[in-house]
C-alpha cells in the first residue's frame, strides 16, 4: 500500500472550524509516471547484520544459555565499529524465554575496548553486559530488563569522575533493568526513561528530559536544563555547591531533602552496587561518609507523580490490588485543581 494515495479519500463531512478548510490535494497528488518507475522500495537494503558481533560470535558463545538456560561467561574485545552489540542476542533470549527473559546474570559478557553506537540496546532480563572502556551514543537505549556496567580500563590513568565515558542519549526509552556508569555521561542521559535504575558519576545537559519512571542517582555535577518535561520517576542529586536549582528546569518538578528511611536505603543500595560493580572511588567516599553526604542529597520529583504516590500510599491498606490502587490514585489526581493549575 506504500504510495497508493489513490486509495485515500479525504473526509468531507467535517464541520470543525479549524479542520474543514484543510486541503490535502498536494499530499495525495499522484504524478503520472511509467509503469517501470517504482513507487516504493525495489531493492532490499543490506544492513550488514551478518557482520554484527552478535552473529559473528555472541550467539555461538551464548548457545548453552539460549538452548538450555545454562550460565555463560566470556571476555570479548570490542571496537567502535561494533554497533548494537547484544541486541540480536537479546532478541533470541526473548524469542525463546518470552518477556520474563532469563534469571539475573545468566549471560555475563565482559567487553574490552570502545563500543559503537547502541551498545546493549533493548537487552532483556538475564543478560549482563560489562564494558571496560567507553561507549558511543545511545548506550542501553530501550533497555528491557538487562544490566549494563561501564568503567574505564583498569590501567587507565585519567579521573573517571570528570571524564566522559559514554556518549549522548544513553538509556533513551529504557523500560527496566539496571545500569552503573563509572564516568561522566554525555547530554540527554535517561531521556524518556520509564523504569530503569541507574547510578552515574556526572551528566551533561538535559538529563532526565521527559522521564516517566525509574530512578536516577547522580553522584557529581549536572548540566543545565535537568528534568525538563519530567513527569515520572525520581532523580537524586548530590548538591555539594548548593547551586543545582540554577541548572534544573523547575516547570514540572520539586526539589526536596531526603527523609523517608526506605527511600534512603534504596539509594544507599544502588550506590553500594555501583561501588561493587565499578570500583567507583566517589561511591566509596560517599558510603564511608554517609551521614555527611546524605544531607547534601536532593530529591527531584515531578509534582503530579508525587501526588499519585501519596494517594497510592494512603490506599495501600484498603485491600485493593496494586493495579486497582494505581488506577484509583490516577483517577483521584486526574482532575486535581492543583494539578490543573500547576501548583
Amino acid at each position: 500500500m506504500i504510495g497508493r494515495t489513490d486509495k485515500l479519500e479525504p473526509t468531507k463531512a467535517i464541520t470543525h472550524w479549524k479542520a474543514k478548510d484543510l486541503d490535502f490535494s498536494n499530499i495525495l497528488y499522484q504524478p503520472e509516471v511509467p509503469a517501470e518507475v517504482g513507487r516504493y522500495c525495489q531493492i532490499p537494503q543490506n544492513h550488514g547484520l551478518d557482520k554484527a558481533l552478535d552473529n559473528q560470535s555472541l550467539l555461538k558463545i551464548c548457545e548453552p544459555a539460549l538452548l538450555d538456560g545454562k550460565p555463560v561467561q566470556a571476555i570479548i574485545p570490542i571496537h567502535n565499529t561494533n554497533r548494537v552489540v547484544g541486541t540480536i542476542l537479546g532478541s533470541e533470549v526473548t524469542r525463546k524465554y518470552g518477556a520474563k527473559g532469563l534469571p539475573e546474570d545468566t549471560i555475563r559478557l565482559h567487553f574490552q575496548g570502545s563500543a559503537g553506537q547502541s551498545f546493549g540496546a533493548f537487552v532483556p532480563a538475564g543478560i549482563s553486559l560489562t564494558l571496560e572502556g567507553d561507549a558511543n551514543d545511545y548506550l542501553g537505549k530501550g533497555l528491557s530488563g538487562g544490566k549494563i556496567i561501564v568503567y574505564p580500563p583498569i590501567k587507565s590513568t585519567f579521573t573517571p569522575e570528570t571524564n566522559i565515558i559514554i556518549g549522548n542519549v544513553a538509556f533513551y526509552g529504557a523500560t527496566s533493568g539496571e545500569a552503573y556508569i563509572y564516568g561522566v555521561a554525555g547530554e540527554r542521559f535517561c531521556v524518556r526513561n520509564s523504569g530503569i535504575k541507574t547510578v552515574v558519576e556526572a551528566v551533561g545537559d538535559h538529563a532526565c528530559e521527559y522521564m516517566t519512571g525509574g530512578r536516577v542517582v547522580v553522584l557529581g555535577s549536572t548540566g543545565r536544563n535537568f528534568a525538563a518535561g519530567m513527569s515520572g520517576g525520581i532523580a537524586y542529586i548530590i548538591d555539594e555547591n548548593h547551586d543545582f536549582n540554577t541548572r534544573c528546569n523547575p516547570e514540572m518538578v520539586d526539589l526536596e531533602a531526603l527523609s523517608d528511611p526506605e527511600e534512603i536505603q534504596e539509594i544507599r543500595d544502588l550506590i553500594e552496587n555501583h561501588a561493587k560493580y565499578t570500583n567507583s572511588k566517589r561511591a566509596k567516599q560517599i558510603l564511608a561518609n554517609w551521614e555527611q553526604y546524605l544531607a547534601k542529597f536532593l530529591r527531584v520529583i515531578p509534582r503530579d507523580y508525587k501526588r499519585v504516590l501519596q494517594t497510592m500510599k494512603s490506599l495501600e491498606k484498603s485491600g485493593l490490588s496494586k493495579e486497582e490502587v494505581f488506577m484509583a490514585a490516577f483517577e483521584a489526581n486526574k482532575n486535581d485543581l492543583k494539578r490543573v493549575s500547576g501548583n
